[in-house]
């Protein structure tokens, strides 16, 4: 089984996470500050040792079942037809955990830039990625709009992917200008994700009614 170059990088990544870590022990505090309000203010600590690796550990685990669903999913050759852009959504995923991470050690260390800033940029790059990556999906079981519907027809995946691909492009669009509103950026996007989860949810089913009904008619 050969392993790729996204892989590759994501694996390099993953390997300075932990580096960063060590590095930086000797000037870490006993007590990381490891959680922010929405006005960018510290409301969470963690112990040194879980301050320090949390991050890198949860980013090995997700980044290994990335890795692994290509090979796993059953329709696994629909997912190398847009495997170029699953990807790129890899390296960029493992990229926005790893400015994370930074960002509590920066910040950590004294270099106290406000997340609010950074974690919305880079929210707001990641969904708008993921509306590219929608848009060229193919029907598969792990990545994209999963509803019974999608999973039952490949016209109804492709209409809904268009669809939900840009509604995150314009959630990503909004999510960085959202640094501009500090207060109210994690309810405009919670409200802007659960308007694009519910109305992509009901448009596969009209979308599979239609085809339904257009099957029985012919």
């Amino acid at each position: 089984m050969s392993i790729r170059k996204s892989e590759i990088i994501v694996l390099a990544l993953i390997v300075l996470s932990f580096c960063v870590s060590v590095c930086l022990y000797p000037w870490i505090p006993e007590k990381v500050a490891s959680h922010w309000n929405i006005k960018g203010e510290v409301d969470g600590y963690l112990p040194k040792f879980w301050g320090l690796f949390l991050v890198p550990f949860v980013f090995t685990v997700i980044a290994l079942l990335l890795i692994a669903i290509p090979r796993i999913d059953p329709l696994k050759e629909n997912i190398e037809a847009f495997r170029k852009y699953y990807d790129g959504f890899l390296i960029l995923f493992s990229i926005f955990l790893l400015s994370v991470h930074l960002q509590v050690m920066l910040w950590n260390i004294g270099v106290q830039v406000s997340p609010t800033v950074t974690i919305s940029i880079s929210i707001g790059l990641l969904f708008f990625y993921i509306g590219i990556l929608c848009t060229n999906s193919k029907r598969n079981w792990f990545i994209g709009i999963r509803t019974p519907w999608t999973l039952s027809s490949d016209r109804v995946w492709k209409k809904t992917h268009r669809l939900g691909g840009k509604l995150f492009k314009v959630i990503g669009i909004f999510t960085i200008f959202g640094m501009l509103i500090h207060e109210y950026a994690i309810i405009l996007f919670i409200a802007l994700v659960m308007f694009a989860a519910v109305y992509t949810i009901v448009y596969s089913y009209f979308e599979y009614q239609k085809e339904k009904s257009a099957n029985l008619q012919t």
